[in-house]
C-alpha cells in the first residue's frame, strides 16, 4: 500500500504548513499511518503517528508544534506544522505503520 504526500512548501521560520496524505485502494480507516521525514544523508525519521482508533504519538523534536489528524470519510491523513523552524527542513513522507512500501514525500524548505 503507497500512501502519497502533498502539501509542502517553502516558508519562513515561524510560518506553518499543512501536508496531507492520500490513500488509495485501500479502507483506510483500518490502519494506523505515520509521517515521517528525511534530511539528505540522514536516516529517516518517524515524527508522528496516529493509530486507526486515533490515538497519537510524536517525536520530541514536533511536539507541541505539529498536530497529525485523520479524515477517515476523506481517506486523509494530515500534518499541520505551526512554528516551523529551519531544522524542520526536509523530505516528508508518510507510510501505513508497519507497511515497508514508500510513496512520493514532499519537501519542506523552511529559510527566511
Amino acid at each position: 500500500v503507497q500512501l502519497q504526500a502533498s502539501g509542502g512548501g517553502s516558508v519562513q521560520p515561524g510560518g506553518s504548513l499543512r501536508l496531507s496524505c492520500a490513500a488509495s485502494g485501500i479502507i483506510f480507516r483500518f490502519y494506523g499511518v505515520g509521517w515521517y521525514r528525511q534530511v539528505l544523508g540522514k536516516q529517516r525519521d518517524l515524527i508522528a503517528s496516529i493509530t486507526s482508533g486515533g490515538i497519537t504519538d510524536y517525536a520530541d523534536s514536533v511536539k507541541g508544534r505539529f498536530t497529525i489528524s485523520r479524515d477517515n470519510a476523506e481517506n486523509t491523513v494530515y500534518l499541520q506544522m505551526n512554528s516551523l523552524k529551519p531544522e524542520d527542513t526536509a523530505v516528508y513522507y508518510c507510510k501505513v505503520l508497519g507497511s515497508e512500501s514508500w510513496g512520493r514525500g514532499t519537501q519542506v524548505t523552511v529559510s527566511s
